[in-house]
Order: C-alpha cells, then structure tokens, then sequence
C-alpha cells in the first residue's frame, strides 16, 4: 500500500491519480479538508482509507499507525508563501513532516517528500548546497529546516529518503489553491473574465513580462516521485524542475494562441514584493540526472496544452 499525504492537493491528486493508472488502489490519503472543495479532486479517484492530518499526526505520535507502506509520498504542507504566522507554518512544514520522517525510518520506509525552490530565495545559483540557500520568507524557510533535519541524518539513513525541490508546477486539479495557483491559472482566469494577462513591467534587470521562472508540468513531478518511490536506494535533496527558465511572456502568449485571443497588459511591479520576488529560477537538474531520473520533460507548451484539454 502507498500513503499519499497532501493527497486531495494539486501535486498529491495527481500522483494518486497515476498510481491509479498503474493499477493501485491500496491508498491511504491524508489531508485536511477544512476546504471542502478539495473533496473534488478525490472523487474520480480509487483509494482504500482516508484520514484527517490532525488524527494522522496523533496516530504518529502515539505509535499507533501500523501499516507497512511500499512508499510513501508527503506534499502535504501549507503552501502559502504570504503565509506570516510562523508558529503555524513550522509546525505544518517541519513538525508534522519531521514526525513522519521518523516514522519512515523506523520502518525502513521510503520517504519522497515535496521540498520547494522557495529555499533559494534570490540566489542566482539553483543547484541543491546550504551555500545557495536563501529564503525569503517563512515558508522557504519552514522547507529548508525539514531539509536540514534530513542532511544532517543522511549519513546514518538506511532507507530511501529524497527532498524534491519543486520549482514552478502547473497543471489540472488546482482549482483549489486560491491565490497559490500557479501562473497559468492566474493568468486563464484573467484572459477569461476580462480579455487580458496582465504581467509585471520590467524589474531585477528584466524586461516587462520577461522575469523568467524553472515551468514543470504536474506529470513530470509525478513521474520523479514515483520513479525515486520505486524502492531503488536513493537519498538526498534534489531539484524537481526543467532545467529551463521560461518568462512569464511565453506563458501568457501560450494561452493567447491556445484561446484564439486576448492580449497582454503591463502593470507596475507592487512596492510590497520588492526585495521578496524570485524574478528568475532555474533548477540545476544534474544531481537529479545522477540519482537516476532520465525521462524528457514536458515542453512548456505541450503541458499548457494537455492542462487546457483537462479543464
């Protein structure tokens, strides 16, 4: 059996979705559903349990979940990065996520869990050393304290354990995330309610519209969890991107064509984000290379296009 935590999420919807292709349906899902429209991306899916991450966390702490995991795969976490209650961003990120790496470890579990590019911050450099960690706020930061807690066990870990540092991912079932959508949802949304993407003018050296981020397609986050769940021995923090930065232009001139219309308009870079911007990502994929993972990505535009069918 397999435990997803996060599971009625983007990223974690997706993953159980494909273990569904592959014919699993041994799937115990966590997560919170406060939020009930999450329940949506549930109910096309097979799973044989669900629970609550409170009574999950409980169970964890009380030595009371027996279960046996061929893997499992943790995205669940508050993923808001305007998120200001620190107390609650740690004790989501890192406490619950450090309960279940122990629990892992004891079990001899493999553990994939979902790090994030946010622990760069501004650093012009994206390959996965403490040298080009730099957060700019409380959840990267929450995300590189789990990191860290890891590294500093790697040595005596048995079991697979692997960080993947997700860069930018779009794709279907995000219709929950609100204000964390990703940039392809923002931007359909807009060109839909009023003909237009609006992108920021030019800022960090960047011309308008052209700030530049690492765009994964959700398959191909998937396709790395489930390829490091197999149960080959891997440990490590790696990067869950392309290897290529595109700009938000391409983006919107992307859904302009798709739509057969629309244009772009450049509003000002907002004085609030100045110093707390990423204008520019791109995952440095070697260590990833390396520990295995050998599958093309999808280009940019193929995954704009399969997302659109989707929706």
């Amino acid at each position: 059996m397999f435990i997803v935590t996060g599971g009625a999420g983007f990223v974690g919807s997706n993953l159980v979705r494909e273990l569904n292709r592959q014919g699993h349906t041994d799937i115990l899902v966590v997560d919170n559903l406060t939020r009930s429209e999450k329940a949506r991306n549930l109910a096309d899916l097979i799973i044989s349990d669900y629970l609550d991450k409170r009574e999950f966390r409980a169970r964890l702490d009380a030595g009371t979940l027996d279960l046996r995991p061929e893997a499992v795969f943790h995205n669940g976490a508050c993923s808001d990065t305007m998120e200001s209650d620190g107390r609650y961003m740690m004790e989501n990120n890192y406490g619950d996520s450090k309960a279940l790496l122990h629990w892992c470890l004891a079990r001899k579990a493999p553990l994939i869990y979902a790090s994030s590019a946010a622990t760069y911050g501004t650093s012009a450099s994206f390959e996965a050393v403490p040298g080009n960690e730099k957060p700019l706020n409380v959840y990267g930061y929450s995300k590189l304290a789990f990191d860290q807690h890891v590294r500093s066990l790697l040595p005596a870990i048995q079991s697979p354990v692997v960080g993947l540092r997700y860069f930018n991912v779009f794709g279907p079932r995000e219709h929950h995330k609100g204000r964390m959508m990703s940039v392809l949802h923002r931007l359909l949304r807009q060109l839909k309610e009023g003909g237009a993407c609006r992108l920021f003018r030019g800022t960090d050296g960047f011309g308008d519209g052209e700030q530049q981020r690492d765009f994964i397609y959700v398959g191909d986050v998937v396709s790395i969890n489930l390829h490091f769940g197999g149960g080959a021995m891997a440990k490590g923090i790696l990067n869950a991107g392309t290897g290529r930065a595109r700009s938000f232009n391409d983006i919107a001139k992307a859904l302009i064509a798709h739509l057969g219309g629309g244009r772009i308009d450049y509003i000002p870079f907002p004085d609030e984000l100045r110093g707390k911007y990423q204008s520019f990502t791109q995952a440095d994929v070697r260590s990833l290379r390396a520990a295995g993972y050998g599958a093309p990505f999808t280009e940019l535009e193929a995954g704009i296009a399969a997302t659109l069918a989707e929706l």
